[in-house]
């Protein structure tokens, strides 16, 4: 008999949260709002994080492109004084630096092109995130009007004019992004 009542009880608890959730939609679109607003914070922080390790690459390869330039003026050295062994080394030195260059130029055009997935994620992740505080803003100032009776409701126009300006936005980006 107790598992019947706890059973019981667990649907009326289901129940009582899928009617406080219905009663209360300005609340769960608040949430959504601030859930989206923070992933877009941590997207603006991994692209940060991705800019810093740009700079970091590119500052290493600088250093790698200097470094063979040294060495090929150290090589003319080597040729000009007749010394193959010392130049065999630095050839060697060249081609590891070489190698090195290509590897974080690889590196960089891969990072760059995560860097464009991101900011283009990020752009839209926030049209998404404005389409919601807008609708969060309607929502808001439809419950903040004074009810009005049933027979004069429909007396106006059935659209607003701040939801013919929102769907024209968003007509507009739709038609922007094909």
């Amino acid at each position: 008999m107790t598992l019947i009542h706890r059973v019981a009880r667990l649907f009326r608890a289901d129940a009582h949260a899928l009617l406080d959730r219905i009663e209360e939609p300005e609340l769960v679109l608040r949430q959504a709002v601030q859930e989206m607003q923070n992933e877009l914070d941590a997207e603006r922080r991994h692209l940060r994080l991705l800019d810093q390790e740009l700079a970091s690459l590119a500052r290493r390869r600088a250093e790698r492109v200097k470094e063979l330039s040294r060495i090929g003026e150290q090589l003319d050295v080597c040729f000009e004084a007749g010394n193959e062994e010392l130049a065999r080394s630095l050839i060697r030195r060249r081609l590891e630096a070489e190698r090195q260059d290509q590897t974080l130029a690889a590196d960089i055009e891969q990072r760059n092109e995560r860097l464009s997935l991101l900011k283009a994620r990020l752009e839209e992740n926030t049209a998404r995130l404005e389409a919601m505080r807008q609708k969060a803003d309607l929502l808001a100032q439809r419950d903040a009007e004074p009810p009005t009776d049933t027979t004069t409701r429909f007396a106006g126009p059935l659209v607003r004019d701040e939801e013919v300006e929102v769907a024209l936005l968003e007509e507009r980006r739709r038609r922007a992004a094909s």
